[in-house]
């Protein structure tokens, strides 16, 4: 227990240093950068709770439910009001996944909101003269842009679960759009170590963020005006405002007529997109049950993997902070990496079963070489399906995204985690919102020999995604944890490590969000640069692993029911809090 209570007190050192650095890191630098450490405490509340990613969004949340409005109005409301405050995150040009506990009916819902490749994508769309283009020259301007899918699932799941009327969602991001909020530090940062390679060569982009040539700077007053237009319309006119008419004509127009890498969206395209509802991924861990969603996310099968393939090692025998305890997790980590790469794309289009990568029997035979004195190394997939004429692919997601948790007064709950993929996604902003560049979360190369990838781009497909809301729930169904995380193709491991925290290991949630980061993606293993956990590198490389140290940003943020008291934990590494009643 001493040994939990001294992790529990993160002695991150994050440095915000510019300074000539090594090729490895640059390399091994997160597009959208550690800005810094805020000491946060678990936030206690009695009838209700927000936590999001910035404090502009949390107390929207917060206002819409001392208005009688339930988890689905607040998640409107804070999306609505991420995309001025965070817009290098998340926003109404993005995607998201929702999952939804209603409380009174005890039952689940997930709504998929992903973004959709055009009709006109082809599976060659990344490719030149034959050969994948480089990630960065892909991901600016308007082949990269999929149809936003964000404010279709939260007019879907306002439909059936809102109870305030849709038009007063809006109200505190118009005003805010209109009067201005206050540049944060982190949002300020970011625009000055320019990390988009093409933010500040698009007009309208460049004038909002450099204005006058010079990024905007913490504490300056910023105001939306072409973003509250924007707001304003959608809550008078619904959601339908958005994907018909001017809104999406110029969605179209800005990814058809880029400066740099023109794109194929149409207006009928955006016209045409639709959210679904899809069945959660369940599985049991312990006691408890722990719920994701369906792929394309990969989140809901591959947080499960890691988890139930370390349960027969009973990992809470170890010291937290153990090499044993570490060890193991980057072991199941890479088992279930590995078949991420190979299976999981939009379930429409591949039709697996993927029950079976959840198999008891199977995941114990994957982790039959695991072992307490070696790194078993880089694996390949395993063989869950009697037929398999398909290969692995590989993209490049990046860690900008934002989650929200919340619980309502009457029990009920949203884990939703939304983005616009790279930091201020494709460049291009258009009635002041940016336009995501998730095509770019699709495999570039469509296929290895004969064998086609899975997540190759096709037209209305939805790319891939980490993105891994979760909720947990105990032996009785009651619900115990909401929480999720950005971190681009980390955020499996960050979700994971989290809830073995809470489970395994008695934190509460804010404890297990502060815990040093471990991830290994299959690749190397990763310890989170500037805390207690660096020391344990040259025992793991002693043990056969490649250690890297470095900033891992993760951006938690979870509530924890115990003892029907409401438990808050906000991510240190980001500028989240959270509020309640």
């Amino acid at each position: 227990m001493l040994v939990i209570k001294r992790l529990c007190v993160l002695c991150l050192s994050i440095s915000l240093s510019l300074s000539v650095q090594s090729k490895q890191e640059r390399e091994d630098r997160e597009p959208e950068a550690a800005t810094g450490l805020q000491q946060k405490s678990a936030f206690q509340s009695d009838e209700f709770m927000v936590v999001a990613a910035n404090p502009y969004a949390s107390w929207a949340g917060k206002n819409i439910l001392v208005k009688g409005g339930s988890a689905i109005d607040a998640a409107i409301a804070i999306q609505a009001m991420l995309t001025l405050v965070e817009p290098q995150s998340s926003g109404i040009g993005g995607g998201a996944f929702l999952l939804y506990w209603d409380n009174k009916n005890k039952k689940l819902h997930t709504f998929d909101g992903r973004e959709t490749a055009p009709s006109a994508a082809r599976m060659d769309l990344f490719l030149k003269n034959g050969k994948a283009v480089k990630w960065m020259d892909a991901v600016v301007g308007g082949q990269s842009v999929g149809v936003p899918g964000v404010l279709r699932a939260l007019d879907m799941a306002h439909k059936e679960f809102g109870t305030l009327d849709w038009s007063e969602l809006f109200n505190d991001s118009i005003s805010l759009s209109e009067n201005g909020f206050t540049v944060s530090h982190r949002l300020a940062s970011l625009l000055a170590r320019e990390i988009h390679p093409g933010l500040n060569q698009f007009r309208t982009s460049s004038v909002y963020f450099y204005p006058s040539g010079k990024a905007l700077t913490k504490g300056t007053i910023k105001k939306n005006p072409a973003l509250a237009k924007t707001l304003t319309t959608i809550a008078q006119q619904g959601a339908d405002s958005f994907y018909q008419g001017s809104i999406a004509s110029n969605i179209a127009k800005a990814a058809q007529f880029s400066i740099i890498n023109p794109g194929k969206i149409t207006a009928q395209d955006i016209a045409d997109y639709q959210a679904i509802k899809r069945s959660a991924v369940c599985g049991s861990y312990r006691t408890y049950k722990v719920c994701g969603m369906a792929p394309p996310s990969s989140g809901g099968i591959n947080v499960l993997q890691i988890l139930r393939t370390l349960e027969p090692y009973n990992i809470s025998q170890y010291p937290i902070d153990s090499i044993p305890a570490v060890h193991l997790f980057t072991q199941a980590s890479r088992l279930a990496y590995a078949d991420r790469e190979m299976y999981i794309a939009d379930s429409d289009f591949s039709q697996l079963p993927f029950g079976a990568l959840l198999s008891k029997r199977y995941l114990a035979d994957r982790a039959r070489d695991i072992n307490l004195v070696s790194d078993i190394g880089k694996v390949g997939a395993g063989r869950p399906f009697p037929v398999m004429n398909f290969s692995k692919g590989k993209t490049f997601e990046q860690p900008n995204t934002s989650h929200f948790s919340i619980i309502d007064k009457e029990g009920n709950a949203v884990s939703m985690t939304t983005s616009i993929e790279f930091a201020f996604g494709s460049g291009l902003m258009v009635d002041g919102f940016l336009l995501n560049n998730q095509l770019t979360d699709f495999s570039f190369k469509p296929y290895r020999g004969r064998a086609l990838v899975l997540n190759r781009v096709e037209p209305g497909k939805r790319p891939r995604s980490a993105m891994s809301p979760t909720m947990v729930f105990d032996g009785d169904g009651k619900l115990t944890l909401v929480l999720g995380s950005p971190g681009g193709s980390r955020i499996v491991s960050y979700v994971a490590q989290t809830i073995m925290g809470v489970l395994d290991w008695g934190l509460d949630i804010q404890q297990a969000i502060n815990l040093p980061k471990v991830t290994n993606r299959n690749d190397y293993t990763a310890l989170e640069k500037g805390t207690a956990i660096e020391a344990l590198k040259p025992a793991l490389e002693k043990m056969g692993h490649k250690v890297r140290v470095l900033d891992l940003n993760s951006g938690l943020h979870g509530i924890q029911l115990s003892n029907d008291v409401l438990i808050g934990g906000a991510d240190p590494r980001r500028e989240g809090v959270a509020v309640g009643f």
